[in-house]
């Protein structure tokens, strides 16, 4: 049997992730807050779908480049995998450094910015934007002459230490903090405090910033997030809040230059009312309401749910036709959709989750292709239309009735 073992990657997380909150707990200390948490690991979860897309697109563009346009041919060794390590985390380096400095590649980038926390949870928000910018740098490795199974490797490692130094948990680590990165280094990079800002962009080696002169060490408390706080927690707009800003500001740029500069300038150069503006039309007056016992065990196993669904789906992947997995990916992608705008408190969701629900029945009939399963599916879509309102009713007494 063929499995997809990168799906192993999915409880590896979510381990450290509950052993960061078992311990924090412990300790007494407030690094998790439910609204952040659950906020973080759906961005995480459409990431991870979405990467089962596009992973092995990259995997392909490599090796195109490698084979028609390297000026090398380098072969496996000790030194070119040294070599390879340098290079890579180097050229993160700069990438991260222009998604910070670049308005174009901070639209991709600001996603994993956006939460107030600083956990293990919020390693996980990188969307899938930020991975195809990313791969776009590291495209320059097969062009050298690295061979993509070799750039795939390490991109695997280099991708999973990250994740580590995302904890407030961990103290200083004595002369290692002089050559990697650590949490004492990354959570400044982190905090929305001016004194952080636009510091500490090494992923794996801390040498790149004290090379570049975006060293710093902490002198006061950092606060994180981003310096003008998103206060939401629906998917959509996490995802494409910054698009929105950077179309609004393009069209009021008066001339051509400054039109260029909302794309290629910095953050600093959009006026951070527009967010303000977009969203006093985009959406109503939130509820200042505390979440109901039934809505948070809603999102607890909703998102518990989709995390297996993700897991089996990324898991058995060879054995999944494209039917099916557009299904599996569009109830994944819905799911998390469904649980940012229970955090929100929205009451049209029973909408989403009706839609999610034809989803199942539609991916139980495609693996199940037989008379009864689909006479089956027919007939409870039916029903449940005829008493739409009142399902609806009884749905939301549930779960925003005390």
């Amino acid at each position: 049997m063929k499995l997809n073992f990168i799906a192993f990657a999915i409880p590896f997380f979510v381990f450290f992730m509950l052993l960061e909150y078992y311990i924090s707990r412990k300790k007494n200390k407030k690094v998790h807050h439910f609204n952040e948490s659950i906020a973080n690991l759906n961005v995480g979860i459409v990431e991870r779908i979405s990467d089962l897309l596009t992973t092995a697109s990259f995997f392909y563009v490599f090796d195109w480049l490698h084979k028609n346009l390297s000026f090398f041919k380098i072969e496996p060794s000790i030194t070119s995998w040294i070599l390879l390590f340098l290079a890579t985390d180097l050229l993160w380096y700069w990438y991260h450094r222009f998604g910070h400095k670049v308005n174009l590649f901070w639209a991709a980038h600001v996603v994993h910015h956006q939460s107030d926390d600083f956990n293990y949870t919020v390693a996980g928000r990188i969307t899938v934007f930020q991975a195809v910018a990313r791969g776009l740098f590291w495209s320059v490795l097969p062009i050298i002459g690295f061979q993509a199974e070799m750039i795939t490797i390490l991109l695997l490692i280099h991708g999973t230490y990250p994740f580590f130094t995302h904890t407030q948990l961990v103290g200083k680590l004595g002369w290692l903090e002089h050559i990697i990165v650590t949490p004492t280094h990354h959570k400044l990079h982190h905090s929305s405090n001016a004194e952080y800002l636009d510091k500490n962009y090494g992923d794996m080696l801390i040498i790149w910033d004290k090379i570049f002169g975006t060293y710093v060490e902490e002198t006061v408390e950092p606060e994180y997030g981003l310096t003008k706080s998103l206060d939401n927690y629906s998917l959509l707009w996490q995802h494409f809040h910054y698009i929105l800003e950077l179309f609004v500001a393009y069209r009021m740029g008066r001339t051509f230059r400054h039109k260029l500069k909302v794309i290629f300038g910095g953050p600093e150069d959009i006026d951070p009312r527009i967010r303000t503006l977009l969203e006093k039309k985009l959406f109503k007056q939130k509820s200042n309401s505390a979440l109901t016992i039934n809505l948070v065990n809603a999102i607890k196993f909703k998102t518990a749910g989709t995390i297996i669904v993700l897991f089996l789906t990324i898991l058995l992947s060879y054995y999944i036709v494209s039917v099916n997995l557009f299904f599996l990916t569009s109830f994944i992608v819905l799911s998390a959709i469904i649980t940012g705008a229970m955090l929100e408190q929205k009451r049209w969701i029973f909408h989403l989750e009706y839609a999610r629900f034809i989803i199942v029945c539609l991916i139980l009939n495609s693996f199940f292709d037989s008379f009864y399963s689909i006479s089956f599916s027919f007939s409870v879509i039916v029903l449940s239309l005829l008493f739409y309102n009142s399902i609806n009713y009884k749905y939301q007494k549930f779960l925003f009735l005390n």
